[in-house]
């Protein structure tokens, strides 16, 4: 018995620059001109332990070691690759002085900024262009392998020119420049989109604005605690930091259509298919408490708050519920979705955190979900991993579910496990691709599964430790090494099935028709 996946099943990895990028001995590949760069090494960082002191020179070499992962990728029978380039490695220089017509619709938000062929030539000008050449080497020796490639432009850095993160943190916001708050963002964000798109239209098909958009606005700007810049707790900059990126990702979509125009892939149904990348968590209520309102606000303001703004149109204008407005630039800038699936979060209501935004009395529940002891159990009896994320690939489902009320057009662009003994991994990527199957069997066309990841890498403010590799990285000699779990997810890519021999590995499954 077998339970195969649909024909033309996309099966690959996902990767960020950042995390990857750097590591060769001779340090040619370092970026400095990035917000992050400055944010984890930072003396007072370290010492508050906002940050791990492990710093991302010291990584996995992507840049020069691109060639060796992709031919490991090839071998396990992947098709799929996805990456981004860094904005602070094509731009590390300001590029506000170029000027640009920019319209605003009633409302004053930005409607359309104004990118002609002098522009393009102007911001060649300035542009670090042996990046460019390395990231088109990098996506031509993908293609040449058979991969279609997923390009983004936005995975949590943004240049140090535009963020500057520990003066914004240690003024509280009163000094920057401010990166996603600043007025300008969108605005040089649709600049870069329209460069990148213009330099890399005839490799790529399929764009990604924004990778995990909502994360900096939790983690950055009410979560000054968990070390993701600029690390401060002021609920009353979220909708100014919400309308930058919502406004930001659908300049960038008109202008990538725009400046890309050649099919690259035989499979693609237009020359850019733009969509975003949403790390969508399934939110339950506490046992003790039952309150399903503010499981449902932690599941409109961090799951639909975006997909509303982007696909519909529809932004929440100070993040209430009830103030919705619709820009002119917004609403039908969906092409695709991709979805990043870890966890679940438990939700309790607390209406003391944030009294004046009575959207926000939600906080999560220890031992459940991402708030769990690292490789324990949680209260439900689950494993574990790294991270402390407990393992419940049936949450994926509602995920799903709630997705395709925007678009029927989803990939699982990130799903993995933080575990260096390689003991928790065999059975997350059984459990989870059994749940994907399943979907896929009752209706809902999933196109593809995305592996994070293919090599351990840097995890942001948590370093080196949590190791999410199918293949295990020697940080001294670069070398890879294959886990175990490389050969299990090679064996189901290669057979697009999974075999009835792993369904031993199955969890008990709180949802009975999963069984």
């Amino acid at each position: 018995m077998e339970l195969r996946f649909s024909d033309n099943f996309k099966w690959g990895v996902s990767s960020s620059g950042f995390q990857f990028e750097m590591g060769d001995k001779y340090r040619r590949y370092i970026d400095p001109n990035s917000d992050w760069w400055h944010w984890v090494r930072d003396a007072d960082n370290i010492s508050r332990q906002l940050v791990s002191g492990d710093l991302p020179e010291d990584g996995v070499n992507y840049l020069e070691l691109f060639r060796e992962d992709h031919a490991l990728a090839r071998e396990i029978g992947l098709n799929t690759y996805r990456l981004n380039v860094e904005w602070s490695r094509i731009f590390p220089y300001p590029t506000s002085f170029i000027e640009v017509d920019v319209e605003h619709d009633g409302l004053g938000f930005v409607k359309e900024v104004r990118i002609t062929d002098e522009t393009l030539y102007q911001l060649e000008k300035i542009a670090n262009m042996n990046y460019v050449y390395l990231y088109r080497e990098i996506i031509r020796d993908l293609r040449s392998r058979g991969f279609k490639v997923i390009l983004a432009l936005y995975h949590f850095t943004l240049p140090y020119w535009l963020h500057n993160p520990i003066r914004a943190h240690r003024t509280n916001l009163q000094e920057g420049p401010k990166g996603l708050l600043e007025d300008v963002f969108p605005v040089e964000f649709a600049k870069y989109a329209s460069f990148v798109a213009w330099k890399f239209g005839d490799l790529v098909d399929t764009w990604v604005t924004f990778n995990e958009p909502i994360v900096p606005l939790e983690l950055g700007y009410i979560g000054g605690y968990t070390g993701f810049p600029p690390s401060v707790n002021m609920p009353s900059v979220l909708p100014k930091v919400f309308s930058n990126i919502a406004i930001a990702h659908a300049l960038a979509y008109s202008l990538i259509k725009r400046f890309d125009k050649v099919k690259a892939d035989v499979d693609s149904r237009e020359a850019a298919e733009v969509g975003l990348i949403h790390n969508m968590i399934p939110a339950y209520p506490d046992r003790e408490s039952r309150n399903s309102e503010s499981v449902s606000h932690y599941s409109y303001f961090h799951n639909e708050m975006i997909l509303e703004s982007v696909a519909k149109g529809k932004l929440d204008l100070y993040i209430d519920g009830k103030n919705i407005v619709r820009p002119a630039a917004l609403g039908s800038t969906l092409d695709w979705l991709g979805i990043d699936y870890y966890s679940r979060i438990v939700i309790r209501e607390n209406k003391e955190r944030y009294k004046e935004h009575p959207l926000l009395d939600f906080e999560a529940v220890g031992g459940y979900g991402f708030a769990c002891e690292p490789f324990g159990f949680s209260k439900s009896g689950r494993i574990c991993d790294g991270m402390g994320w407990e393992m419940y690939p049936e949450g994926m489902i509602e995920t799903l579910e709630l997705g395709m009320k925007y678009t029927s057009n989803i990939i699982i662009t990130e799903n993995g496990v933080s575990d260096p003994y390689d003991d928790i991994r065999p059975r997350y990527i059984v459990n989870h691709l059994y749940v994907v199957q399943r979907v896929l069997e009752n209706g809902f066309p999933v196109k593809g599964y995305l592996h994070w990841a293919l090599t351990d890498n840097y995890e942001w403010e948590n370093g080196f430790e949590p190791k999410f590799g199918l293949y295990e990285v020697n940080l001294l000699t670069k070398a890879r090494r294959a886990r175990k779990s490389v050969q299990l997810y090679k064996d189901i890519v290669q057979n697009n099935a999974l075999r009835n021999e792993y369904l031993s590995m199955l969890l008990k499954f709180e949802r009975g028709d999963l069984l």
